[in-house]
């Protein structure tokens, strides 16, 4: 079972993750950040993984620690559940539109965290979500779940769609490289023999 459970607690939040890789993109998401919530929506059900998540932070200061830390705690959970990676097709990439925006993902599970995000968002916020938040998640989950992330915007002038776009593009290319190579089921795609 490519399966797992990560569950972080500070003194700013405490988070349990569970995620299903061989899921079909059921979610049930509660942060309470409402925006948030929609975003991880959208992570599970275009990634086709199955994900709860529960969160309570300090949002009487801002939503920062909850967002970051969602991101961390769901970047382990996803590297626990992919295990030593064997059989997977380890590349994935999207090109995703949404209305006026189009956002491109390509994503290594190379075990080497790097994030290049090339996204403007043309507001500082989406309803009361800080728009800078968008980035924070995705750094988070990239450092912690061992991707080589980049996400470029190629148009856009709404910030929600484009944040969605983000987010939708990302879990098209979380499902692309989690899927088994059926030509390599039973071996660690690297010539180096471990990710």
């Amino acid at each position: 079972m490519r399966s797992a459970t990560i569950t972080r607690k500070t003194a700013e939040t405490d988070i349990t993750v569970e995620i299903d890789l061989d899921g079909t993109g059921r979610y049930d998401n509660e942060t309470g950040v409402g925006f948030f919530d929609h975003m991880l929506d959208q992570l599970a059900r275009h990634s086709l993984i199955d994900m709860t998540i529960r969160a309570t932070g300090d949002l009487h200061i801002d939503d920062h620690h909850t967002v970051e830390d969602t991101g961390i705690a769901l970047g382990q959970a996803l590297a626990q559940a992919a295990g030593d990676k064997r059989g997977i097709v380890r590349y994935g990439a999207c090109l995703l539109p949404m209305d006026d925006a189009l956002v491109r993902a390509a994503l290594d599970l190379s075990g080497r965290p790097y994030l290049v995000w090339n996204v403007a968002l043309p507001t500082s916020k989406i309803g009361t979500f800080d728009c800078e938040l968008v980035r924070e998640f995705f750094q988070a989950l990239s450092t912690h779940g061992g991707i080589t992330l980049h996400v470029d915007m190629l148009h856009g002038i709404n910030s929600h769609h484009i944040a969605e776009a983000a987010f939708k593009a990302v879990a098209r290319a979380l499902r692309d490289a989690l899927e088994t190579d059926p030509r390599k089921s039973d071996a660690i795609p690297s010539t180096k023999g471990a990710l």
